[in-house]
């Protein structure tokens, strides 16, 4: 059998180990202010990060920098590699979905606005795959009916869940979890917690960041942490 030289162990190695995300001497500034400065992390695959801090100290505020929402004004954030400005804005939010904690729902059905996914250039050569949200609502404790519930008719939590479905059809290779059952009931967080971590083990190149208010919560979901101070 042929052998690898150490050079080449040393390489595979090596990029085995490399971040799929990575954030160094991040600042966000406000009015003169530093929100957070020098913030510094990476996720690996198959990680789940957890990002706390005070009240205030800017935890969704880094989510959507991450996500390429919002500017930052110190540092660089990398993935897979290349730096943020050089990918397309609408690939990269393919691979890295941030879930809002209020999010957009449109009129129709959860069905709907679960195809509405399919209408965008990104996604045209992917097929709606009714099944596997099938598999997904068992998962989440939800009748194959909730498909036909209007979007008036859905609460906070229920929007939270077709928007975390909605995103899932997309294959991201990372989420961005911000306060994501912060609507749900006790029972339902138990079930999206064992779909976001069905959804984890299914792909190797796959991992997370996550915040809550909830410790108890984090040490259920999460390998590690950055902890963000709060400057203001």
């Amino acid at each position: 059998m042929a052998q690898l030289d150490n050079a080449k162990i040393t390489a595979v190695e090596s990029a085995a180990n490399d971040p799929l995300l990575s954030g160094k001497g991040l600042g966000r500034q406000a009015q003169d202010q530093w929100i957070w400065e020098n913030v510094n992390f990476e996720l690996h695959s198959g990680e789940g990060l957890a990002v706390v801090g005070p009240s205030g100290a800017g935890k969704s505020l880094l989510l959507r920098a991450i996500a390429g929402l919002d500017p930052i004004q110190a540092g660089d954030i990398t993935f897979n590699g290349k730096p943020l400005a050089s990918w397309s804005m609408p690939q990269y939010r393919t691979f890295v979905v941030y879930l809002h904690q209020r999010p957009a729902i449109i009129e129709g059905n959860v069905e709907e606005n679960l195809q509405q996914v399919y209408k965008l250039h990104l996604h045209r050569d992917k097929v709606y795959n009714r099944q596997q949200i099938l598999n997904y609502l068992d998962i989440l404790g939800r009748p194959a009916n909730f498909l036909e519930r209007h979007s008036s008719a859905l609460s906070g939590g229920e929007s939270q869940i077709v928007a975390f479905l909605r995103a899932l059809q997309v294959q991201p290779q990372i989420f961005l979890l911000d306060e994501p059952t912060a609507s749900l009931d006790a029972q339902t967080t138990y079930c999206f917690e064992t779909l976001v971590k069905t959804w984890l083990t299914e792909d190797q190149k796959r991992a997370y960041l996550w915040t809550s208010h909830d410790p108890a919560q984090l040490e259920r979901v999460t390998n590690r942490s950055i902890t963000l101070s709060g400057n203001r």
